[in-house]
């Protein structure tokens, strides 16, 4: 009897059930902003990748005068401006201009994309020399336009999230960020 009075009395008893319920909504409030701070940081690193490659495109353009084209060959201090550009965002030397980058070739525009008309170097044996750009862009369809002389620089950035787990979205994520960036140097 005494034992059924005690359940009847438990039963009753609400005391503490806010605090369990706290618990469970403080959770899931906690994951879901957890999660929402992620995206936010993928976010801006994200943007932060597509700056640090414009920044690396403009040091190219500034770095090299046209007198020294192409860049790739002929711009001794390209590579070194580029990476000091690239780097000087909020990512520091966790930003990094990809392996093969920059790439540079001559280009003509033709149904409103570019169309690439020569490479603007050539590799023998380890040394590489310049080739003279095409007199025109015939073989893009214009025999009137001259080919633009073009570099390419691609930055990648490894995204490192706040926290794993199986209650994060950070495993949908891509892990590198990569960003592609060109400029027409003449």
């Amino acid at each position: 009897m005494k034992n059924r009075l005690l359940a009847k009395l438990f039963r009753k008893d609400t005391r503490g059930v806010a605090s369990i319920e706290f618990a469970f909504i403080a959770t899931a409030v906690g994951v879901t902003l957890l999660n929402v701070a992620d995206v936010a940081i993928f976010l801006y690193d994200k943007l932060e990748v597509e700056n640090a490659t414009q920044m690396g495109a403009q040091a190219a353009y500034a770095a090299c005068p046209w007198d020294h084209l192409p860049a790739t060959v002929n711009c001794s201090g390209l590579n070194t401006a580029m990476t000091a550009a690239v780097q000087s965002t909020s990512l520091g030397t966790a930003a990094t201009i990809v392996s093969g980058y920059p790439t540079e070739a001559y280009y003509c525009v033709s149904g409103g994309a570019l169309t690439s008309v020569g490479a603007a170097s050539v590799t023998n044996s380890g040394v590489t020399t310049a080739v003279p750009p095409p007199a025109n862009c015939s073989a893009a369809g214009s025999s009137t336009t001259k080919p633009g002389d073009y570099l390419q620089i691609q930055v990648t950035y490894t995204f490192t999230p706040l926290f794993n787990g199986s209650l994060t979205v950070a495993s949908l994520l891509p892990g590198t960020i990569t960003d592609t960036a060109w400029v027409r140097l003449k």
